[in-house]
């Protein structure tokens, strides 16, 4: 074979088959043009998904009862903290030291939950040496009691023989003794028995006296003391005790106390609509009423306490926060003019939370973790307020609801102003 010959072989070797990959590419096209449409539908349904489950953050407020009579309107503001009506630092009856604690910060308790445990060796040995008495008292009452039954049959005998001349006066008088003896004897014992039985009384109630029980339901807001330290009902200046164990707050009796001005004291009075709005959440308003005015008057400052009570509690609500209270009064619609009567039914709402949906003025309620809409009547404006009708007092609703907010749409409330 020549040397042309052979370099024309090689090169029809080397030379692609276009027909065969054509044939390949056509063959990957008929399977990944399916897989690719496949693809794209789950992914469209994914993310589908993930949209309609995923809650949008809101801010609530609640819709507030508006007067039969007018629109409200803030005659006075005072500013203060929430305060718990119950509240009690938790500490044992007798000084020792702390051999159990069960609790921790932030834990909710019940009334009569054990709290704590002081070491009670020294409680349990006097309790059974008190025990051990009163056995003993017991056991010796019953021997008396014995002596004296057969006391008595001995009497007994010798006053029938005394008739006989059987026996001797000296031997009758001396049986009669004894029985009368024998007699007092038992009661004296039992009397004894009687002291014994109350010093286990006693032993038992210093044993119960280092056991430490939430006095009512509540919040353990402090914990003021750790396993192995010394503490005592009372606080000694100098003293390495503790004067408590925990600070228990019954958070459903939260309240409000502020310091109103005297000279302005007599436009606050018993059972007056007002609102609240701590500092952690100043566009959350807050209905509230009050519950008394403090019948003292502070010198220093010039002012009369205040308490207001919350129309309803929320967690969010804590003691010590901060608040500013604003008094309310019946305002007339016109100047010199009569009241301009809400009809029944009528609430007050932030103005932003009214928004129109599909033409119609709506509102969001928040209901669990959804919003839900409600088509209202909007009525006049006080202020940043509106009246509305067509939501019951006290609900929750969203504050300028997102465009994106629809019925049924998962919400979640902002636990801050961020």
């Amino acid at each position: 074979m020549s040397p042309d010959s052979d370099k024309a072989q090689l090169i029809h070797q080397l030379r692609i088959d276009r027909s065969e990959r054509e044939q390949t590419g056509a063959g990957v096209r008929k399977w990944w043009l399916p897989v690719s449409i496949a693809a794209v539908v789950i992914a469209a349904a994914v993310v589908l998904l993930l949209t309609r489950n995923s809650a949008i953050q809101v801010s609530e407020a609640t819709a507030v009862a508006a007067s039969a009579a007018a629109r409200p309107a803030a005659i006075l503001q005072a500013t203060g903290y929430v305060t718990a009506e119950r509240e009690a630092t938790v500490s044992s009856q007798i000084a020792g030291q702390l051999s159990h604690v069960y609790f921790e910060e932030g834990e909710h308790v019940h009334r009569g939950q054990l709290l704590a445990r002081l070491d009670d060796s020294a409680q349990q040995a006097a309790l059974e040496q008190a025990n051990a008495q009163l056995a003993a008292a017991r056991a010796q009452l019953r021997q008396y009691q014995v002596q004296l039954e057969q006391a008595r049959r001995d009497f007994a005998r010798d006053q029938a023989l005394i008739g006989q001349h059987l026996v001797s006066e000296q031997d009758f008088e001396t049986a009669r003794t004894q029985a009368a003896t024998l007699a007092a004897q038992v009661v004296t014992q039992g009397r004894t028995v009687a002291v014994a039985r109350a010093g286990v009384q006693a032993a038992q109630v210093q044993v119960n006296y280092t056991i430490v029980a939430a006095p009512f339901t509540g919040v353990v807001i402090d914990k003021a003391a750790q396993v192995g330290e010394m503490i005592s009902p009372i606080f000694g200046g100098g003293s390495f005790e503790a004067a408590g164990i925990a600070t228990v707050v019954d958070m459903s009796s939260l309240e409000v106390d502020v310091d109103v001005n005297e000279a302005y004291i007599h436009r606050v009075e018993p059972r007056q609509a007002a609102v609240a709005v701590l500092d952690a959440y100043p566009d959350w308003n807050i209905p509230a009423h009050v519950i008394a005015i403090v019948p003292t008057a502070d010198k220093s400052k010039a002012t009369v306490k205040v308490r207001v009570a919350f129309e309803k509690l929320d967690p969010r609500i804590l003691p010590d926060m901060g608040v500013r209270v604003s008094f309310l009064q019946a305002a007339s619609a016109e100047p010199g003019g009569a009241a301009a009567a809400l009809p029944a039914g009528t609430v007050w709402v932030p103005a932003s939370a009214v928004v129109k949906r599909g033409g119609r003025p709506v509102v969001f309620v928040v209901q669990g973790d959804k919003a839900h809409e409600a088509s209202v009547t909007p009525g006049e404006s006080a202020g940043d307020l509106r009246a509305i009708q067509g939501i019951a007092s006290g609900a929750a609703v969203v504050q300028s609801p997102p465009a994106r907010l629809n019925d049924g749409s998962r919400v979640t409330v902002k636990s801050d102003n961020g």
